[in-house]
């Protein structure tokens, strides 16, 4: 019992074990080494970063023109980029100076809905000339009824004719 008491006298007198000591130097001992309770709102998500066209072309200028060892390094260093990134820049270059370079058919682009547009066209020319003859067919339709009224025919048997 009193070399617990001793222990606990220790402790509020300030004085502590070697091995104490340590623990605390580190600061693991300690419940919260904060002075103030961290923000529980969470963060936004960081935004990536983009580079413009102009921002890569520079860059890659500056890496082509780097002679000594340890100049590229430095150069992404400071410019806080990825040698990932560089190459890929190089790759984007060489392939729109490629591109540039390469041989492109003449002409106005070819417009896709160019088969539709004939399709329609063509079903509005038939719907007009079926137009037309239903036109045509209404007129000998109505010459006939006159004409069969004048001559006292009948056009739709009665059904007193019928039974």
């Amino acid at each position: 019992m009193e070399a617990i008491r001793e222990m606990v006298e220790q402790e509020s007198a300030g004085s502590r074990s070697p091995a104490e000591g340590a623990r605390r130097a580190s600061g693991a001992g300690d419940p919260w080494p904060f002075e103030e309770p961290p923000d529980p709102e969470v963060e936004e998500k960081p935004k990536r970063r983009v580079f413009t066209a102009e921002y890569k072309a520079r860059i890659v200028a500056e890496a082509d023109a780097c002679t000594k060892p340890g100049e590229i390094g430095a150069l992404l260093r400071r410019e806080g980029i990825y040698y990932s990134n560089l190459s890929k820049w190089r790759q984007q270059q060489k392939a729109a100076a490629m591109e540039a370079l390469s041989a492109k058919k003449r002409g106005p682009e070819p417009d896709p809905t160019v088969p539709f547009k004939k399709r329609v066209a063509q079903l509005e020319r038939e719907n007009e000339t079926l137009r037309k003859e239903l036109a045509k067919a209404r007129t000998i339709i109505d010459v006939q009824k006159k004409v069969s009224g004048l001559l006292g025919v009948p056009t739709v048997p009665s059904d007193e004719e019928s039974s």
